[in-house]
Formats: C-alpha cells, sequence, structure tokens
C-alpha cells in the first residue's frame, strides 16, 4: 500500500476513525463540489474518491456524498459501508430505488446507473476494494446484522 494511504489504512480500521471520517464528509462534499471532483479530503493521503449525486427516494431531491472507489472497467465500484453502522448509508437505498445518478471525477460529470451486486460478483469486487481500502473488512464485521452493499456505477451510453 502506497505512502500515506498505507499509513492511514490501520487507522482507518478503528471507530476513531469512522467518527473523524463522518465528521469530514461534508468539508469533502464541498471540496469535491467545488472542485469538480478534482480534489477531496481524502486526495491529501492517496485515497481516490468521487462525488455521488443520488435522487432522494423520499425528497426527490439531490444528495451527495464523498465515496472512495475502485476503477473497474468504464466503471466505478463504490461500498455502502456507513463506517460500518447498523443501517445501510442512505444513498444506497437512493441508488436502488432509482439507479440514474451522476459522479463527479476529475472534472467531469459522468452520468451513470448504478447495479447492485450480487455473489460471486460482489465477492470479487469486494476483495479489489478492501484491498485497496482494508478498513472496510473491520466495517463488515461492525455491520455484522447486515450485508453491506457493493454498487457498481457505470457510465451511461450517450
Amino acid at each position: 500500500m502506497a505512502g500515506l494511504r498505507g499509513v492511514f489504512a490501520g487507522f482507518g480500521k478503528s471507530r476513531t476513525f469512522a467518527v473523524l471520517g463522518r465528521a469530514l464528509v461534508p468539508a469533502d462534499r464541498v471540496l469535491l463540489r467545488i472542485s469538480g471532483g478534482r480534489v477531496g479530503v481524502g486526495a491529501a493521503v492517496g485515497l481516490r474518491t468521487l462525488l455521488l449525486t443520488t435522487v432522494g427516494r423520499r425528497s426527490g431531491e439531490p444528495r451527495q456524498v464523498p465515496l472512495l472507489y475502485v476503477s473497474r472497467g468504464s466503471g466505478y465500484v463504490v461500498i455502502g459501508s456507513n463506517w460500518g453502522g447498523e443501517a445501510h448509508p442512505a444513498w444506497s437505498a437512493n441508488l436502488l430505488a432509482n439507479p440514474a445518478a451522476t459522479v463527479a471525477l476529475h472534472g467531469r460529470t459522468i452520468d451513470v446507473t448504478g447495479r447492485l451486486l450480487t455473489g460471486d460478483e460482489r465477492r470479487e469486487m469486494w476483495d479489489a476494494v478492501a484491498a485497496y481500502w482494508p478498513a472496510y473488512d473491520r466495517y463488515a464485521v461492525r455491520a455484522e446484522h447486515r450485508e453491506i452493499r457493493v454498487f457498481l456505477l457505470e457510465p451511461v451510453s450517450r
């Protein structure tokens, strides 16, 4: 694991990091929004982060969340860990209700369709993301009463 990301990977498994991470989400969201997905809080330690915009399933309003990702083909794999919390994150329920979303990344906004992964495909993608950010395996232990959702965000052809 490269550089500072390797250092933070160990800290990332702690409950303290989850509390700190939750507190930093609003700042990360603002940085990613302003920079078009170029700069986020995680960039300082070498983490790949995108800004996902979903449609709120109840409000119908845009909802944005910064997420770590791993590229797969032309798409992006993201994990609905909610820092190992008991409940699924709201963005994942929004994506299940309406899979049309956008990703801000590297100064571009990309229309995507979110697809919940299951079975062997889920396991393969989980392993890929957990290899990048090992804290996800710890989050899965904390979220013992639910299976953490894994999504592939696939670009929409125009």
